[in-house]
């Protein structure tokens, strides 16, 4: 008796010790783009600590949504997602640590410096979402369960915010966004906007890709526009202003430069929640 008990948790061990594997896996392929950007580490040094620890706090609650969507282990307790939540984040923690030190990036202000803290800790972020949908992108398909796989409506909006965030992230740090958005005038800005929101109704519901709900088709084109394309852009266009704000690109600039900018990097984020389900 004790002996089938001891193999089902070496059994159980040795499947959670591969998901975990494959979790580095996944931080490895969606944080390295970041970990290799100047702009990240002088953001890391530069950022306000009071607003790294808001991006930190609220991009708990976001990973734990996301674990029980696409968590790199099958669970289906609230515990299980807060503890594989916490394991991804320590995951995208513990990578970016280990290749930002490779790098020679870490170690420049003092060991343990405020600075490497916070290069590492806006890095773990997209690393530890590369650990929780790895289940789905380095496995044999999401683990969640049917049923957590069915987003509803809500479910569909976080999944969007999420994919939002993350490819926004990995261009909101470059100087590059801020000269574009320099270089547009108000003509321009409206065209953008217009080109994200057709981009983003025709990537999720017009092309067939990965989890389109051709159930919303039925409702016809003007109420899947209302009820999930405009959302969709709204929620991108929030998405950016936040990350804006919390790179400091907000501090001492007129609000319609502010605008301009949150058009551009709503571009990627419009891109990234209409893809989302690609991924997740």
């Amino acid at each position: 008796m004790w002996g089938d008990h001891g193999g089902a948790a070496l059994h159980a061990n040795a499947v959670y010790g591969r998901a975990l594997a494959r979790a580095f896996g996944g931080a490895l392929l969606f944080s390295f783009p970041l970990l290799m950007t100047m702009e990240m580490w002088s953001l890391g040094m530069a950022v306000e600590r009071a607003r790294l620890l808001v991006f930190l706090l609220l991009s708990l609650p976001m990973l734990l949504g996301l674990s029980y969507y696409a968590g790199f282990e099958p669970t289906f307790r609230l515990k299980d997602e807060v503890l594989d939540a916490l394991a991804a984040f320590g995951v995208g923690f513990l990578l970016s640590a280990a290749l930002l030190a490779t790098f020679g990036v870490l170690g420049r202000h003092g060991l343990f410096s405020q600075a490497d803290l916070g290069k590492v800790a806006l890095c773990a972020v997209p690393g530890a979402i590369g650990a929780l949908v790895a289940g789905k992108q380095l496995g044999e398909g999401s683990p969640s369960s049917r049923e957590k796989s069915e987003a509803g409506t809500l479910g569909e909006t976080f999944l969007m915010a999420v994919g939002a965030l993350f490819l926004a992230f990995n261009v909101a740090p470059t100087e590059e966004m801020i000269l574009i958005a320099y270089q547009m005038g108000p003509l321009q800005a409206l065209l953008l906007m217009a080109l994200s929101v057709l981009l983003l109704h025709a990537f999720v519901y017009r092309l067939g890709f990965p989890g389109e709900s051709r159930r919303r088709e039925a409702g016809g084109f003007l109420r899947t526009f209302v009820g999930f394309t405009a959302p969709g852009y709204g929620v991108a266009l929030i998405v950016s202003l936040y990350l804006l704000w919390t790179f400091g690109r907000t501090d001492g600039v007129a609000p319609h430069e502010i605008a301009t900018m949150t058009i551009v990097l709503a571009f990627p984020a419009a891109l990234g929640a209409a893809t989302a389900r690609l991924v997740v």
